[in-house]
């Protein structure tokens, strides 16, 4: 591993660790940063980690020790795939991949397609996350959340938000990540352009940094094809004992 991409993943560990603490801190106590990671000594909110490592090596005991597995639903970001959680009552959910773009890299042509905007008020958030999920607001993503370094992007059709990302600034790094397209949103959104029109708005806004997340599957095959690279894997473990 070079020194460069050793820096690239420890930014985008700590670039995704400071935005899954701000979901948190919408909802109560935030977690607590130690050397080698985040924690929440508090069940998080739904699919968001109780935990996220910071830097390789990290302790598994005391990272263990500083989150509720007692409740349903705990989790671990293993940021470096390097932590055995097995002895700890944690399995394998998912493996993924980093990925990085370069500041200034060309923005990948799309289709012309929905307009991308910040949101900008409680009310549009609500009806951002009502299209990310699919189904209706729970209120997950809090009004708080809206600001400089953290921008919820929204491509529109006919007043309707058919696809939208988030986009979070900080580490020196704009960490991409909850992109989304609705399965019915037409041609216009389909999956390349989803990722072309969010790069595109990120471009406008920061284009001094490089842009990191991670996926896996079909979304990392997209992330390949709008001009990311792969840079390191990373597990998330679920607890199941």
């Amino acid at each position: 591993m070079t020194r460069d991409t050793r820096e690239l993943l420890l930014a985008a560990a700590r670039n995704n660790a400071d935005w899954c603490d701000a979901v948190v801190r919408g909802h109560g106590p935030a977690g607590a940063f130690a050397p080698d990671h985040w924690a929440s000594a508090r069940r998080t909110p739904p699919l968001y980690p109780d935990a996220v490592t910071l830097a390789p090596g990290a302790a598994a005991a005391s990272l263990v020790a500083g989150i509720d597995t007692e409740a349903p639903g705990c989790s671990v970001k293993d940021s470096f795939a390097d932590l055995d959680l097995a002895g700890h009552g944690f399995e394998v959910l998912f493996e993924a991949e980093w990925i990085h773009r370069p500041a200034g890299a060309p923005v990948p042509e799309a289709a012309s397609g929905p307009e991308w905007s910040q949101v900008a008020t409680a009310r549009e958030l609500e009806a951002w996350e009502a299209a990310w999920s699919g189904s209706e607001s729970t209120g997950l993503f809090r009004p708080a959340l809206l600001g400089e370094d953290i921008v919820f992007l929204a491509a529109r059709s006919g007043g309707r938000i058919v696809a939208g990302a988030v986009a979070s600034t900080g580490g020196g790094v704009v960490g991409l990540s909850n992109l989304f397209a609705h399965d019915d949103a037409g041609e216009d959104v389909a999956v390349d352009a989803v990722w072309a029109g969010a790069l595109a708005a990120i471009a406008a806004r920061r284009p001094d940094l490089p842009v990191v997340g991670y996926e896996h599957g079909e979304d990392l095959d997209a992330a390949v094809r709008a001009g990311f690279t792969p840079i390191g894997s990373l597990r998330i473990w679920l607890h199941t004992a």
